[in-house]
Order: C-alpha cells, then sequence, then structure tokens
C-alpha cells in the first residue's frame, strides 16, 4: 500500500436531507487527499437529491434509485470504489477533523491490519454532543462477544472488506457487526488511541482516536426500530454457533459470549420502550457472567424504575442523569463542525 493511498468514501442516503449537508461537508473538509467520495440514494423524495446535485461536482460518482434498503445500497458503493481503504459514512453522521488522515496513518503502520475503529461520540439532531463512546483494542473475541463499534468510526482495508464479502443485505440492524465479526476472521483489527481525554481541541480542531459523531434523533435506527437489534442479535449468534471455528471460540468463552448477547439484547429492548423483556434479558446476562453485566447497572435499574413505578417517573430520572453527563464542555472543538459550506461549493 502507498503511503498516500486513495480512501474511498461511500455514503448511502434516504430521506435525511436535514443531516445531508453536515455529512458530505464533513467528507469534504478532511485534511487528506487523495479521497473518492460516492453517494447512493435510495430515491429520496425530501430534497435529498437536490442537495447530492450541489456537490456533484466534487463526487466521484452518485446514483439515486429505489434500492431493498442500506446493505444493498452499501454494497453498490463497494461494487464501485477503487480505494485502497473503503468506509462508509451514514447521511445523518459526520466524520470528525483529522479522521480519514488518522486512519490511513494507522493502516499504513501495519500491513497485517485489515479494519482500524476508533472511539466516538453520540450527538443530537442539531449537533449537541450526549455521550462520549469510548472502546478497546478489541479482537474477534470481542466482536464474537457482542462488543459493538460505532460504525462511522471504522475503516477497511480493501482485500479484507472483499475477503470477508460485503454486507449481507438480510441484515438490516446488525449489519456492521456482522461484518466485523466475518473481517476479524479474517485479519487483525485495531483500536486508536483513546479520544477525549488526550485529544487536543484547540488549533486545528484535530481529535486523536476520535474520528466520528454518530447521530441520535427519532428516525435513527437504534431510536426508531430497537427491538430489531435484540432479534439480530439472537440471528447472528446462531450463525456464529454453526461456524466451526467461530462455535470453538464460544464454547471456550460461553459465558462471556452468552452475557453479551443477553446484555445488547436488553439494551435494544429497553431503548424499544419494552422494560419487562429488556430485565429478563438482563437477568440472562447476569447468570452468565454478573460483572459483565453490572456494567448496565444504570439501564436495569432504569427498566426496573418502568416497570415498578411507571414510565413517567423513570423517564425524569433518565434526563437528570442525562444532563448531569453531558460532554458539550469536554468537546470544544466540535461546535460549528463541520464548517458551514461556501455559497460556491458544489458549483
Amino acid at each position: 500500500m502507498s503511503n498516500r493511498p486513495l480512501v474511498s468514501i461511500i455514503t448511502p442516503s434516504y430521506n435525511q436531507a436535514a443531516f445531508l449537508e453536515d455529512t458530505i461537508q464533513s467528507v469534504l473538509q478532511q485534511d487528506y487527499q487523495p479521497i473518492e467520495y460516492l453517494i447512493v440514494d435510495g430515491a429520496s423524495d425530501d430534497g435529498s437529491v437536490e442537495i447530492i446535485k450541489r456537490y456533484s461536482a466534487r463526487l466521484a460518482w452518485w446514483v439515486s434509485e429505489s434500492d431493498a434498503g442500506q446493505a444493498e445500497a452499501i454494497n453498490k458503493g463497494f461494487e464501485r470504489a477503487s480505494g485502497e481503504i473503503i468506509a462508509w459514512l451514514n447521511s445523518d453522521d459526520i466524520y470528525l477533523p483529522g479522521a480519514v488522515r488518522q486512519a490511513v496513518e494507522m493502516m499504513n503502520l501495519d500491513p497485517d491490519t485489515g479494519m482500524v475503529f476508533s472511539d466516538a461520540v453520540t450527538i443530537g439532531a442539531h449537533g449537541t454532543p450526549i455521550n462520549f463512546l469510548s472502546f478497546n483494542d478489541w479482537g474477534l473475541l470481542d466482536l464474537v462477544a457482542f462488543r459493538i463499534i460505532c460504525q462511522p468510526a471504522v475503516f477497511m482495508r480493501r482485500e479484507s472488506l472483499l475477503g470477508a464479502g460485503c454486507l449481507d443485505p438480510s441484515y438490516h440492524s446488525l449489519l456492521d457487526h456482522d461484518l466485523w465479526v466475518r473481517i476479524a476472521r479474517l485479519a487483525r483489527i485495531q483500536h486508536a488511541s483513546p479520544g477525549y481525554k488526550t485529544c487536543k481541541g484547540g488549533g486545528n480542531g484535530q481529535f486523536k482516536g476520535l474520528w466520528a459523531a454518530a447521530r441520535h434523533h427519532p428516525d435513527a435506527k437504534n431510536v426508531a426500530q430497537p427491538s430489531a437489534f435484540a432479534e439480530e442479535a439472537n440471528r447472528l449468534l446462531n450463525w456464529m454457533e454453526e461456524q466451526p471455528d467461530l462455535h470453538q471460540l464460544i464454547q471456550e468463552n460461553r459465558d462471556k459470549v452468552y452475557s453479551g448477547a443477553f446484555r445488547l439484547s436488553g439494551r435494544y429492548l429497553l431503548d424499544g420502550g419494552q422494560p419487562k423483556s429488556a430485565l429478563e434479558s438482563y437477568r440472562k446476562a447476569f447468570s452468565a457472567d454478573p460483572v459483565y453485566t453490572l456494567k448496565h447497572l444504570n439501564r436495569i435499574l432504569y427498566a426496573m424504575v418502568c416497570v415498578t413505578a411507571g414510565e413517567k417517573l423513570a423517564t425524569k430520572i433518565k434526563g437528570y442523569m442525562g444532563r448531569n453527563n453531558s460532554i458539550s464542555s469536554k468537546l470544544p472543538g466540535l461546535k460549528g463542525w463541520p464548517k458551514p459550506p461556501h455559497p460556491d461549493n458544489g458549483k
């Protein structure tokens, strides 16, 4: 791989006009070249196509046509992409300053690395930081045990992606995690250095090891369709059990894997407004691995309050906890990113 490899970024888009321009700008304002940017729109009717057209001169390729869902749209982009490093950025998420350059630097350090990922933040509909997502130097076992990586903070080597077989269109919620598992079976994956704990937010606004912001809003899948994540976690676990190498890994770490699967299900069932079902999943997770499960203690207590005292009181408690856990002051360099587009951009 050359020191400055071509990086292909794919954005699947469908009726996210409210956020799409921020997404596009966050790619175009990266301090790395060459970048090949492709947008695959699913025949949006909310003004997204007009936004894409404004930037068409800076895109390697774009299309707007009906498709069978997010995975199919991204796979279309994979087929067109020619970069040595490939990633996708959904039309409501953004890259942070320096993200692409830092990912390339990590890939250049180790030719055996097939995928790199960083810490991330979640942001609200208006871009306000909500939560810091901290990960570790996880490997195949961690992914099999359902440790979830923030998708927009992932970059893949082309040969690893193609070797794994791209996205499975039958998945709609855990399509990314399914792919990470398949890549980790073939190649090393590596985590970038910690995020805001060591970042330098001043000057050029770089965030070392903090590459992406995932947007939470009412139409986001993890908000609008959370119970589907629990269903697909169970399906993915069954598939892994059928793979000889993964089956052996699961048998050797059964408590960790099943606790991870049930804990993930509990999280999304709770987000989906099913606290009783969530508590049952958390009970199963606790039976398998109490220590790991109790890292979700706040969520477990929230589910218990929902069941015993009602959702209204639980929501007040959750809101209070959220205000006290705000990270806005810890990420001063995020304010105003991406920069507002110049009137002549894309023309």
